[in-house]
């Protein structure tokens, strides 16, 4: 199947109401306050311990002899990272592989971000992170759907080796959405994830309706995408439920790990319909 964007067309006929959808955080060109950044200032407010005493306000003390911080207004321009995992695992499913499906999500974002004349950045990760310039044209956007189509899907996950590497392209405060099946350990992700810690970021997992359901008995051949390994083995309605629970069990545990780093965790399954599924990650 070929990543197509015609449900763009669909994301423009639902523009304001998928806008109301999206956090404050996602907007790029708008003012907000923060403190120690920018020349205007905003207000002020009183010193409080722990706080930066290079913004106290000395003049205000001189009237007064109370303590106060200025707090600056700044134009923030949020860029949005959209990172997809093309590792093996990912080239799984039909008529759509979660790879795809993962794509056409973060086309969406970048769809978005367009809209808005907002930057958005998108890469992709396996054995290696390949990163696309960033951009608000939206012939940009069109070559990163022609590129996707033509990207050969292959290699390990190593989540953390590409959070690092791709940590270096953040530059402030930013918008990161990875889109994965997240099939991997969960020290893993926990550790990728602390890496990009000061940024809004959206955890979107990818399974085959498969994955989660396993609507498999007796017999079966199992082949390992990243490795190559193939294994012949008989699925008991005993090892199913095994898998299951473990199943279950790991997503949970993704989840709070979001919740604990005060990441946005969703999951989608690559059955539901695309607009839908984008709607679930605006979430």
């Amino acid at each position: 199947m070929t990543i197509t964007t015609d449900y763009l067309t669909t994301l423009d006929r639902f523009r304001l109401i998928v806008k109301k959808r999206v956090t404050s955080h996602f907007a790029g060109s708008r003012p907000s306050t923060v403190l120690g950044r920018g020349t205007t200032i905003k207000d002020h407010r009183q010193y409080a311990p722990g706080d930066d005493f290079r913004l106290i306000d000395w003049k205000i003390f001189a009237k007064t002899d109370n303590l106060y911080i200025k707090q600056f207004e700044e134009d923030k321009d949020l860029t949005t990272h959209i990172i997809v995992d093309a590792s093996a695992s990912m080239d799984f499913g039909s008529p759509i592989t979660k790879f795809e499906f993962a794509s056409m999500i973060g086309i969406g974002f970048a769809h978005l971000a367009v809209r808005d004349n907002d930057k958005f950045q998108f890469a992709t990760f396996s054995n290696s992170v390949d990163v696309f310039q960033s951009s608000r044209a939206p012939s940009h956007l069109l070559k990163m759907v022609d590129h996707l189509n033509s990207l050969k899907v292959r290699g390990n996950t190593k989540f953390g080796d590409a959070v690092l590497k791709y940590k270096r392209v953040i530059g402030s405060k930013a918008l990161v959405i990875l889109l994965s099946d997240f099939l991997y350990d969960a020290p893993q992700i926990e550790a990728g994830l602390n890496r990009l810690a000061g940024n809004e970021i959206r955890v979107i997992q990818v399974l085959d309706s498969t994955e989660v359901d396993l609507p498999v008995l007796g017999e079966v051949n199992l082949h390992d995408a990243e490795t190559s390994t193939e294994m012949k083995t008989f699925v008991s309605q005993r090892m199913k439920q095994q898998y299951l629970y473990r199943m279950q069990q790991h997503n949970s545990h993704i989840e709070e790990i979001c919740n604990r780093l005060n990441a946005k965790y969703n999951r989608v399954t690559t059955d539901m319909p695309i607009f839908d599924a984008f709607w679930n990650a605006l979430n």
